[in-house]
């Protein structure tokens, strides 16, 4: 009788000690979503290829490399691209440029954001934009691809809009006929003087995106 009713309270303090156990899976997978809502994958998109360098629609290209020419970090080559990875404030910002070419840019864009594990919305596309003045900069948190074969890509890949993009303004200053020379074209003498100050707020956008959300983001730059 004795041991009998010794092994009742035994089980009752096994089962009251089970109950306020905290699984460590809990917290794995708290640890898990917090690292992943730190990593951002920063799309340049343009065209590869020597003859498209200095372009205007290559401008997504050229921000991405200013950036991490300015930090002191590399692309490598890697599968559908080249990437260089970056650090800032506790932030992990993935720079991918795209070389499946400029229509084909989603393709790229969903095998990263897979492979990283990164989150829809911490995602920020740079695209060239017509309807913009030179230099003008706009960040949306989705849209239209608005004509911009890069982007309608991205929209059919990812089937969805729901994406944050950042137009950069190189204006419609072309003759009727000519805007496919326009866009492949050189940017003009008065352009190449004020793009370094125009790629330096382009920087501050992508590590604003990052720190500070997309809506500061959008508050602080938008029309700048």
């Amino acid at each position: 009788m004795i041991k009998w009713i010794s092994s009742l309270f035994s089980s009752t303090k096994t089962e009251d000690t089970t109950a306020n156990m905290k699984p460590e899976v809990h917290e794995h997978k708290k640890n898990n979503i917090e690292s992943v809502s730190n990593k951002f994958l920063i799309v340049g998109l343009g065209n590869i290829g020597a003859e498209y360098v200095n372009t205007r629609h290559n401008i997504g290209f050229k921000i991405v490399d200013f950036l991490a020419k300015k930090e002191g970090i590399h692309f490598e080559t890697v599968k559908l691209g080249a990437l260089a990875k970056y650090s800032f404030k506790g932030r992990t910002f993935l720079l991918l440029k795209p070389n499946t070419y400029m229509n084909l840019s989603g393709k790229a864009i969903k095998y990263w954001m897979d492979q990283e594990n990164i989150a829809l919305e911490n995602i920020l596309v740079i695209t060239d934009d017509l309807n913009l003045s030179f230099g003008t900069v706009r960040i949306r948190q989705k849209g239209s691809d608005g004509g911009h074969n890069g982007l309608k890509n991205t929209n059919l890949v990812l089937n969805t809009q729901q994406y944050a993009r950042f137009r950069f303004g190189i204006s419609d200053e072309f003759k009727k006929g000519k805007q496919v020379d326009y866009v492949l074209g050189d940017w003009d003498d008065t352009e190449k003087i004020a793009l370094p100050e125009r790629l330096e707020v382009a920087s501050e956008i992508i590590k604003s995106f990052g720190t500070a959300g997309l809506e500061n983001t959008m508050t602080a730059f938008n029309g700048k």
